[in-house]
C-alpha cells in the first residue's frame, strides 16, 4: 500500500497561515447539499479559455474556430440546483469584482466566496471560481488579440480606455498566464481526488486524514488567487495611459521601478510559486492514491462477478453509478435513468469506440433486436446499453461530438457521460472482458452474472431469437441447425424469408465478373422459361465495395431487379462471418463441421468466374457449384431437366453434378421413417444418382 506522506510545503506554510484555524473556518462554511456539478467539464471549458487567452496574436485569423464540445456551457450539468449554472458563475464574478464594505481584506473576501459556494463540493468550488475569473480574463485577452485586426475591437478598447501600448504590461500579463494554468492544474487534482470511489473500496483512513486537509487548503489558495487575478484584470482595464508609460520616462526615480505594474507582477508570481509548490506535492499524492484505489476497485469487481446476487443492481451500480445516480439515458425518450430501470432484465453491454459500429452493422443490430419479429414476445425482458470507450487516454473533442450525434438517433439505452466512467471500470472491461477496440456485446443475466463475453455474433445470426443470449443458448441454437437455405438467408429480407417458408427453389450466386453474370443469368432464364421456377438472388462477393454497387446498377437495368440492396448484401456477408466466428468460438472447424466448411467456402472464394448455391425452402439438400462447373451443368440442361418432372429441382441438378459411385446395377437400399407427405415424394440414390424405387414396409 502506498501511503500519502506530508510534503515540506505543508510545514512551510505554517509560518504564513495557521492552517488548522483556516481549515476549521472553511469547514464551517462547507455545507454541501444534493446539487451535483460536472466539475470536470466546467474545468475543461475554463481550460479552453485559458489556452486561447494565452495564445499569441499570430493565432488570430479569419478562419472559423470550431467550438470545443467541452467548452459548450449547455453541455455542463448542474443537477438539483435552485439556480442555473451561469447564474451561479455571475454571482461569484460579482463577488470577485465588487468590494463590499467591510470586505476589503483579501482573506475576508476569500472566505465570503466560500460562504457563497458552501453548497458545493471542493472541486466544484474551485471550478466555479475559476469559471467566474475566466469570463473577465477571456474578455480582456480577446480584446488584446483582436485589436490589431478588427476595428470593432479597437472601438471597444477605446471606449473602455484600455491603453493602446501594452508592452510595459508584459511581465504582469505573463505572470497572469502562468498563474492561470497552475490554478487549472491544481483544480484538476481536487476533482480527481473527489472522483475516486473511495467509499466503495474501503479507503485507508490514515491516508484520507492526511489528504483532506490539503484539499481544503488548496481550494482556499485557488479561490484566493482568482480574486487577486480578477482584481488585477479590473485594474488593467481601468488603467490610464500615463500609468502605462510611467516606466518609459527617462527621469523615473529609483522607486519608480517598483511601480504598480511591477508590484502586481510580483504578487502574481508569488502566488504562482506558492501554488506550484502545492501542486508539486499534491499531484504525486493524488496519483498514488488513484493507483491504489484502482487496484482495490479491480479486485472488488473481480470478486463481485464471482458472487451470486439476488438481482443485478449491485453490479450495475459499481459499473456505472459511482458518480451519478442517473448515469443512463433512454435515447428514444431522452429520459435520464438510474440503474434501477434495469432491474430483473437481461442486460447487454454494447462496448465500443465512440463511432460505435459501421453503418451496416449498426443497422443490422437494430434490425435483429428492436425490429425483429420475435422481439414482441420478449419485449421488456432485456435491454441494450451502449458503453462508448475512448480510443485514447482521454476523450477527444471529435469523439464527444460523434457520441453526441449518434446518441440522439439510437433506439437503446446508453451511458450519458461515458467520459466520466471510472478509469478502473474501463480498465476492467479491457483486461477481463478482452475489449480491445472492436465492439463486443457482454451479457449480464438478471442477477448480474456474466453469461456471454460477446453475444454480437449471436444477435447477427439469430436476432432476438437468441434470448437470453447466453453461451449455453448459443450452443443450444447450433445443436438444432443444419446447412440449409433458411440458415444462409435468415431475416436478411422479409420476402426472402417468405420464399424459404413457401418452399421455393432459390439460387444465390456471386461474382464480380459482369460477363460471367450476364451469361449465367441468360442460361438460368432459359431454364425458367422451360417451366422450372426458381428465384435468383445476387450477393456479390465477400467484402463488397464500389464495384459491387456498379454491378447492381447495371443488373437492375439489364438483367433483373435484384431483391437485395447493397446494404443487404453487406449484411449477408456479415452474417456468414458471424456464423464462422461463432462456430469457431465453440471449438468447431471446417474439417469437423459442415456448416463451417460451407460458410468458409463462400467467404474465402476468390474465383472471378463466380459461384452459385441452390436450395429449396427448409430442405437441407443444398448444392454449391463453382466456376466453369456451373456452365457445364447448365449446358446439359436437357439431360438433367428431364428428371425435374419426377425429382425435385435440386435432386435433378445433382444427377449431373455428382457422377454415379457404382458401375452397372445398384442394389443400394435405404429405410426412411414415415413422415407426413413422404408417400408422394421421390428419392435419388446417393450411389448411382438415379431415382429409387419405393416400397412400403409395415411393422
Amino acid at each position: 500500500m502506498t501511503s500519502v506522506q506530508s510534503g515540506s510545503f505543508w510545514q512551510h506554510s505554517q509560518s504564513y497561515l495557521d492552517d488548522e484555524i483556516l481549515i476549521k473556518k472553511l469547514l464551517l462554511s462547507h455545507d454541501p447539499d444534493r446539487r451535483r456539478l460536472n466539475s470536470e467539464m466546467l474545468l475543461s471549458a475554463v481550460e479552453s479559455i485559458v489556452f486561447h487567452a494565452t495564445a499569441s496574436e499570430e493565432l488570430v485569423s479569419d478562419k472559423p474556430v470550431n467550438a470545443n464540445f467541452k467548452s459548450n456551457i449547455s453541455n455542463i450539468e448542474l443537477i438539483e440546483s435552485p439556480e442555473p449554472l451561469m447564474h451561479t458563475i455571475y454571482k461569484i464574478a460579482h463577488e470577485m469584482l465588487c468590494k463590499s464594505p467591510g470586505k476589503e481584506d483579501l482573506h475576508t473576501r476569500t472566505m465570503a466566496s466560500f460562504d457563497l459556494l458552501g453548497s458545493h463540493r471542493w472541486g466544484a468550488k474551485a471550478a466555479l471560481a475559476l469559471a467566474a475569473f475566466a469570463i473577465s480574463y477571456g474578455e480582456f485577452s480577446l480584446l488584446m488579440q483582436l485589436r490589431p485586426h478588427i476595428p470593432l475591437a479597437v472601438s471597444i478598447a477605446n471606449f473602455k480606455q484600455i491603453p493602446s501600448n501594452m508592452s510595459m504590461l508584459k511581465p504582469q500579463v505573463k505572470a497572469l498566464r502562468s498563474l492561470s494554468k497552475t490554478m487549472v492544474d491544481l483544480t484538476k487534482c481536487i476533482i480527481e481526488f473527489e472522483a475516486l470511489p473511495l467509499v466503495h473500496v474501503g479507503p485507508d483512513m490514515e491516508d484520507l486524514a492526511v489528504m483532506k486537509p490539503k484539499i481544503y487548503v488548496t481550494a482556499y489558495w485557488i479561490i484566493r488567487s482568482t480574486l487577486v487575478c480578477s482584481s488585477q484584470i479590473k485594474s488593467l482595464m481601468a488603467m490610464k495611459p500615463e500609468q502605462v508609460h510611467l516606466n518609459n520616462s527617462a527621469n523615473f526615480s529609483y522607486f519608480s521601478r517598483y511601480s504598480n505594474i511591477t508590484i502586481a507582477a510580483w504578487e502574481l508570481l508569488s502566488l504562482d510559486n506558492r501554488l506550484s509548490s502545492i501542486y508539486s506535492h499534491l499531484r504525486p499524492q493524488v496519483d498514488a492514491l488513484r493507483r491504489q484505489t484502482e487496484a482495490k476497485m479491480h479486485q472488488k469487481l473481480l470478486s463481485l462477478f464471482k458472487k451470486s446476487h439476488i438481482d443485478n443492481q449491485n453490479v450495475l451500480q459499481m459499473l456505472f453509478a459511482l458518480k451519478d445516480d442517473l448515469p443512463l439515458k433512454d435515447c428514444s425518450t431522452q429520459e435520464k435513468l438510474g440503474v434501477s430501470a434495469l432491474k430483473s432484465k437481461v442486460v447487454l453491454l454494447l462496448i465500443s469506440k465512440a463511432d460505435l459500429l459501421p453503418f451496416e452493422q449498426l443497422f443490422f443490430l437494430v434490425n435483429q433486436t428492436y425490429d425483429h419479429p420475435h422481439n414482441d414476445k420478449i419485449e421488456g425482458s432485456y435491454a441494450i446499453i451502449w458503453v462508448p470507450i475512448s480510443f485514447y487516454e482521454a476523450w477527444t473533442d471529435a469523439e464527444q461530438k460523434l457520441f453526441d450525434f449518434i446518441s440522439n438517433s439510437m433506439p437503446c439505452y446508453l451511458v450519458r457521460q461515458p467520459w466520466s466512467l471510472n478509469s478502473a471500470v474501463v480498465n476492467f472491461m479491457k483486461q477481463e472482458w478482452n475489449y480491445g477496440g472492436e465492439a463486443i456485446l457482454v451479457v449480464l443475466d438478471s442477477e448480474g452474472m456474466i453469461t456471454n463475453l460477446n453475444a454480437l455474433d449471436m444477435v447477427f445470426i439469430w436476432g432476438s431469437k437468441a434470448y437470453p443470449f447466453s453461451l449455453s443458448r448459443e450452443n443450444e441454437l447450433w445443436d438444432g441447425e443444419q446447412w440449409k437455405m433458411q440458415v444462409i438467408t435468415n431475416e436478411i429480407h422479409p420476402i426472402l424469408t417468405q420464399w424459404v417458408e413457401e418452399g421455393r427453389n432459390i439460387c444465390i450466386y456471386g461474382s464480380e465478373n459482369l460477363d460471367w453474370i450476364r451469361e449465367f443469368n441468360a442460361k438460368m432464364k432459359d431454364i425458367k422459361d422451360a417451366g422450372m421456377q426458381h428465384e435468383m438472388i445476387y450477393v456479390g462477393k465477400n467484402n463488397p465495395g464500389e464495384h459491387t454497387k456498379e454491378i447492381l446498377s447495371i443488373m437492375n437495368r439489364e438483367i433483373h431487379s435484384n431483391l437485395l440492396s447493397f446494404t443487404k448484401i453487406q449484411l449477408f456477408w456479415l452474417r456468414l462471418e458471424s456464423m464462422r466466428r461463432s462456430k469457431s468460438r465453440l471449438g468447431n472447424n471446417a474439417s469437423t463441421d459442415n456448416v463451417v466448411a460451407q460458410v468458409s467456402a463462400l467467404l474465402d472464394n476468390n474465383n472471378d468466374n463466380g459461384w452459385a448455391v441452390y436450395g429449396k425452402g427448409l430442405s437441407t439438400d443444398i448444392v454449391r457449384v463453382e466456376g466453369d462447373e456451373i456452365f457445364r451443368c447448365l449446358n446439359l440442361f436437357r439431360q438433367w431437366g428431364e428428371n425435374v418432372g419426377r425429382l425435385e429441382f435440386i435432386d435433378a441438378l445433382r444427377t449431373v453434378l455428382e457422377p454415379p459411385l457404382v458401375d452397372g446395377p445398384c442394389n443400394h437400399t435405404q429405410v426412411v421413417p414415415y413422415s407426413e407427405g413422404l408417400v408422394q415424394g421421390n428419392m435419388v440414390c446417393q450411389n448411382c444418382k438415379l431415382l429409387m424405387k419405393k416400397f412400403t414396409i409395415y411393422e
